[in-house]
Parts: structure tokens; C-alpha cells; sequence
């Protein structure tokens, strides 16, 4: 399942011209380290990225479907920063730390 919240999340990125610098995927979290167009903001790329991947997760998983019935599949809230404060590396870093073989990471 986590390969395909991958998937589905690089396809909302592509569709919306965001691009993925790096990424992990948790048990039960996801971490994107991003690069968003101005256009774009960043509620609209995590609100469009959270929709479509519950929807299709639960379309394609029953037993998730089953179990989230009538529930939220994602927390409704995300933390968000720039990268102004601290270095690429750093994040980069913390990234590698939650990474498991199902990263974000463009040479994935």
C-alpha cells in the first residue's frame, strides 16, 4: 500500500507542478520535502494530495475501505516549513533517518 500512496502522490505532484525533492513514507505518516510553484499553495497541494490518495487507497484496498468507512483515512491537519531557517542538508538528513526502501527520492 505504501508503494502505492507513492505513486499516487507523484502523479498529484506532477499534475500540479510540484517537484519532489525527497521523501519518506512511515507506518502511518508521510514526509515530503518539496518544491512548490507560486501558484500553487500549499494547502491546495496537501488537500489534493491527502483526497486523491485516500480515495483511490480505499477504492483499491477493501480492508481499508472496510475499516475507514465513514472515517478519516488521513489526520486532517500537516506541518509545513520552508527551508529558509535550515539547510537543505539537514532536512535531507532527517529525511534519510524515516526513509525505508518505498522513499520519495527521485532516484527511487
Amino acid at each position: 500500500m505504501r508503494l502505492r500512496v507513492r505513486e499516487i502522490n507523484r502523479q498529484v505532484c506532477a499534475e500540479m507542478g510540484v517537484t519532489i525533492i525527497n521523501g519518506a513514507l512511515s507506518k502511518d505518516h508521510v514526509h515530503m520535502f518539496v518544491e512548490i510553484p507560486p501558484h500553487v499553495s500549499v494547502s491546495d497541494f496537501v488537500r489534493r494530495a491527502k483526497w486523491r490518495s485516500s480515495r483511490k487507497i480505499q477504492r483499491e484496498f477493501e480492508h481499508i475501505r472496510k475499516r475507514y468507512w465513514g472515517q478519516r483515512f488521513w489526520q486532517r491537519g500537516y506541518f509545513s516549513t520552508t527551508s529558509g531557517n535550515i539547510t537543505d542538508d539537514i532536512i535531507m538528513r532527517y529525511l534519510d533517518r524515516h526513509t525505508h526502501k518505498d522513499c520519495f527520492s527521485t532516484s527511487a
